[in-house]
């Protein structure tokens, strides 16, 4: 018996003695001399160690050696895979996981060989393209603890910009969102990746300090932009409302040059908590651009509504704004010109006009008439069931009202009857009150397609001057039209003339009030748009067709230079008016500036306008109390949040 055996018989008597011995005579009679006495030396310092303690197999504790991956591994078509903080090796062309002890070259090259020896022949930078798409398609990419948390703060202001973009409420994420995205990850790739969204902080509060952050650098990326531009001017729209909280609000949006173009970009939303005069939104303003060390000599254009504190002619806000800088150009919205021009109206459409919407409220503004004209409707089997409101909101057309009304005017007629209403009976009665009110659908068509041109985002007066200009040649053509008997340009009233053949003779009514309505819109609409500076005008629309002489002489020569450039000449007609006059910057700085100057300006309130449609949507009756500012600029800005820059200025921590 070898004496490390004996050593084994007095120091051990636990049940692997036998066992011992065994390792022990193997070793011997294979003459592992070194191994042999490895074993001794390292058996005495267990007995001097546990002298008088017998040693207990329970007090041992086995110590398992974690293996890391490597990236020499991808040979073998291995990359890694994290599985509650366990590394392990999946194989990136079947997928398969497999154990953390597998994490061996030998067991990896195993499995390699054995299912998937057709790929032996495959580069390195194939094994990882598939292992980059593998890892897009799951939830787990690797990530560590430090970046995971990083990416879950990107996240967060992911989602609030969403949520600020679509205008919901700041609770939205954490109330719907989150559960929502776990409850499809827990159904879909399984439980043990949902608790890497719970590092998501999407909390009330949360919310709203990432979406403060990020309209702070939407508004500085702005600043920035205005003061690098090459031309350092910019045009302003700005307009008053009233929100649900009873609390004045100032909009406004802001026009510069960008990438070689215009750019129309929302500037700021600040509550006016006095009067809202004209002195108070020229010092709310005026602060503003001092505070962001902006000046008025840098406006070249002021965009407002007809309000008295806007355009007051002694104290108005853009009076104000003049006597700063003398080189602006105020500017009227041309929607709410178009709008009071159109309100004319003879005495006698205008009574057809009242009755219609007389006709209209007695049915809307009940709710049994509307349940049983309604009724009425379905019987006799029409298109339409319903009238429609009538509104005096401005840009707001009477068009489809009068539309609906005349293609239910036998309906209304037969249910008068039955109210007894008399008056309103006889409206859709007459004939000759029926060929008025198919004159007043059509017009007002027109009218209302003329107001539907003038909206829109990135327009200049250039642009809706030409509109308003075809519109006053239009009307003078009808008139002419209506002289020789052709109603052509009106379908519903010459239809209405076929279908019930009437003759000339009784057409002379009609024919008369409508000559004198488009009498009216004519002379309306010159009082409300004088003739705009053509020379100017058109060196903006056509500059190789205007004469030197016309030129301010400051830019004559550069004028020159201009129209015998066949280089500026393909760039005109291959560009939009704006882009070229940019372009020409650089060449003819004094020249594109005096052009420049008469396009930066609005020519609508438009943009205003649907801002503070956004901006009820986001403060309702139930967020009265929101400061409104941060999400409106996020919702309704063009330029994009810089998130990888808010992420590395934030201490990244999970949510709990």
């Amino acid at each position: 018996e070898p004496p490390g055996a004996q050593l084994v018989n007095q120091q051990s008597r636990g049940p692997c003695s036998l066992e011992i011995k065994q390792f022990l005579e193997c070793a011997q009679d294979q003459g592992e001399v070194q191994l042999w006495e490895g074993f001794k030396k390292v058996l005495r310092q267990c007995r001097i160690a546990n002298e008088g303690h017998p040693p207990r197999m329970d007090r041992v504790e086995k110590k398992v050696k974690k293996r890391r991956y490597s990236e020499d591994f991808l040979q073998y078509g291995f990359t890694s895979k994290i599985t509650a903080e366990i590394e392990k090796p999946q194989c990136v062309i079947c997928g398969d996981v497999l154990s953390a002890e597998s994490m061996k070259p030998n067991k990896l090259k195993r499995h390699f060989d054995s299912k998937h020896l057709s790929f032996a022949g495959k580069d390195i930078s194939y094994f990882k393209s598939k292992a980059d798409e593998l890892k897009k398609g799951r939830l787990d990419t690797g990530i560590k603890s430090p970046k995971q948390n990083v990416v879950a703060v990107e996240v967060s202001y992911l989602v609030a910009l969403r949520i600020a973009r679509t205008m919901k409420p700041h609770t939205f994420a954490e109330d719907l969102l989150l559960p929502v995205a776990k409850d499809s990850v827990g159904v879909m790739i399984g439980d043990e990746f949902v608790t890497q969204l719970s590092a998501v902080s999407l909390s009330n509060d949360t919310v709203r300090r990432r979406i403060d952050d990020m309209s702070a650098d939407i508004l500085d990326q702005v600043i920035q932009e205005i003061k690098s531009a090459p031309l350092p001017i910019f045009s302003i729209q700005l307009d008053e409302s009233t929100e649900v909280a009873n609390c004045s609000q100032l909009l406004m949006y802001v026009r510069y040059i960008n990438d070689g173009d215009f750019k129309d970009e929302f500037l700021f939303c600040k509550p006016l908590n006095t009067a809202a005069t004209a002195r108070d939104v020229f010092e709310r303003v005026g602060s503003f651009l001092k505070e962001h060390k902006l000046s008025w000599e840098m406006v070249c254009g002021i965009c407002t509504d007809g309000a008295r504190a806007m355009l007051g002619c002694q104290s108005g806000f853009q009076h104000l704004v003049l006597n700063e800088s003398p080189k602006v150009i105020g500017t009227h919205c041309m929607i709410h010109l178009q709008t009071l021009a159109m309100k004319t109206l003879p005495q006698d459409l205008k009574e057809v006009m009242q009755s219609v919407i007389s006709s209209v409220n007695f049915i809307k503004s009940n709710t049994l008439n509307s349940q049983l004209f309604s009724q009425l409707c379905n019987d006799l089997d029409t298109q339409n069931k319903a009238l429609l409101f009538h509104t005096e909101g401005r840009w707001l057309s009477s068009g489809t009202v009068f539309k609906r009304v005349f293609e239910l005017r036998d309906e209304l007629k037969i249910f008068f009857s039955q109210k007894g209403r008399p008056q309103l009976e006889a409206l859709f009665s007459d004939e000759s009150e029926l060929q008025k009110m198919a004159y007043l659908v059509d017009i007002f068509a027109i009218l209302h397609e003329l107001n539907l041109s003038l909206q829109g985002p990135n327009a200049t007066c250039l642009d809706l001057s030409e509109k308003i200009q075809s519109f006053q040649m239009k009307l003078e053509l009808w008139q002419n039209k209506l002289d020789e008997n052709k109603i052509h340009m009106l379908p519903t009233l010459s239809a209405f003339f076929e279908e019930h053949d009437i003759k000339p003779s009784k057409r002379i009514t009609v024919i008369i009030s409508m000559k004198k309505h488009l009498h009216m819109l004519a002379q309306e609409i010159s009082w409300y748009f004088p003739n705009l500076p053509d020379v100017p005008f058109a060196l903006a629309r056509s500059p190789f067709t205007v004469n030197v002489e016309d030129i301010p002489e400051p830019a004559q020569e550069e004028f020159i230079e201009l129209v015998n450039s066949d280089a500026a000449r393909t760039d005109f007609s291959t560009l939009p008016v704006t882009q070229f006059w940019i372009k020409c910057l650089q060449s003819y700085p004094v020249l594109s500036e005096t052009v420049l100057r008469l396009l930066l300006p609005f020519p609508t309130t438009y943009l205003c306008e649907k801002g503070f449609s956004s901006l009820l949507v986001i403060k309702s009756k139930y967020r009265r109390r929101l400061a409104v500012e941060n999400d409106l600029r996020c919702a309704l800005a063009k330029t994009t949040p810089r998130i990888s820059d808010l992420v590395r200025k934030k201490q990244s921590q999970p949510s709990h």
